[in-house]
């Protein structure tokens, strides 16, 4: 009887360990407010789901590190592999790295250089860029005409880390919409990277400050920017009634700031339902099931008229 006690045992050891399955998951940084949101998401989506284990790393926003990572998971025997680039313009190694093994791969919120060329069993799972930065500059634009500069207004522009294809393609969205018929009265100052950073971007905002010259916007490439540039408008006396100030990702405090009227727009970028996908994405490549290589969530506007159901989903 002990004998078929511990056989029936083992058999549902092995069942269990048959049936589950793992995703390594490499974050480009964990200290970063909309990355924390995308990594929880896939989280707490893996811990709905029975037999799912992952195994998150943090790369700290270091190449080297996160490929070394890669190779961790794939001599570890993950069944899938999530990726979050540190450098959307260094993820061939990457890719090579898994396709080489046979381990599917699947890129999340930032687009890899080589997404138009992934192996069959890779995929990416994002927002379209092209989206977010023409339904920001649009809105500013929109913004700027009714307070009345259609015959003339400045702008600054804040981008993300250069390296990133978001903040290359959102501040081509940008300029895209200003060379619009309805958009041309639009004129950039100038525009320089703040690297997706709150306090880099009120360094940046206090030196173009100091030059005086009169300014109507500030269009930035995200939400923690545009943040930091109010706080040093702010900090030095001007209304926020005044200027138009966008972001992007409807982060929480960004939700906050338009409740309080220093944020005119912002675009929400679904970060956990990216998440979700990315998982859901791994775990059919792993299983050999047939996936789209490109998943969009699609971005939303995000205004004063309709903050309130952001502020639901956050």
């Amino acid at each position: 009887m002990k004998k078929l006690i511990m056989g029936v045992a083992v058999s549902a050891l092995m069942t269990t360990s048959a049936m589950a399955e793992t995703i390594g998951v490499t974050m480009a940084l964990f200290d970063d407010n909309f990355l924390t949101v995308l990594r929880n998401g896939m989280i707490e989506y893996a811990d709905e789901l029975e037999g799912v284990d992952l195994q998150v790393e943090d790369a700290q926003n270091d190449v080297a590190k996160q490929l070394d990572q890669i190779n961790n998971f794939i001599a570890s025997g993950v069944d899938a592999i999530i990726v979050n680039p540190v450098d959307t313009s260094a993820t061939e190694a990457m890719t090579n790295a898994a396709a080489s093994a046979g381990v599917p791969l699947v890129y999340v919120n930032r687009q890899p250089i080589n997404v138009d060329s992934l192996p069959e069993n890779q995929a990416f799972v994002a927002s379209n860029e092209i989206e977010s930065g023409t339904l920001a500059a649009f809105e500013g634009c929109k913004l700027l005409r009714s307070m009345g500069k259609s015959e003339g207004a400045n702008i600054y522009i804040m981008m993300g880390e250069l390296s990133n294809q978001a903040a290359v393609q959102r501040t081509k969205d940008f300029h895209d919409v200003l060379a619009m018929d309805m958009c041309s009265f639009i004129n950039v100052i100038d525009e320089q990277t703040a690297n997706w950073s709150r306090d880099e971007a009120q360094d940046l905002m206090t030196n173009w400050l100091s030059s005086g010259t009169q300014f109507d916007g500030v269009f930035s490439n995200n939400d923690e920017m545009a943040i930091g540039a109010i706080q040093a408008m702010k900090a030095s006396g001007i209304s926020m009634e005044d200027v138009v100030v966008t972001g992007v990702d409807a982060t929480q405090d960004a939700l906050v700031a338009m409740r309080e009227g220093d944020l005119d727009v912002t675009v929400f970028q679904n970060a956990a339902g990216q998440g979700r996908g990315a998982v859901d994405t791994a775990l059919k490549l792993a299983r050999g099931e047939d996936v789209a290589q490109k998943v969009y969530i699609p971005f939303e506007l995000v205004t004063p008229a309709n903050i309130d159901d952001y502020l639901a989903k956050n």
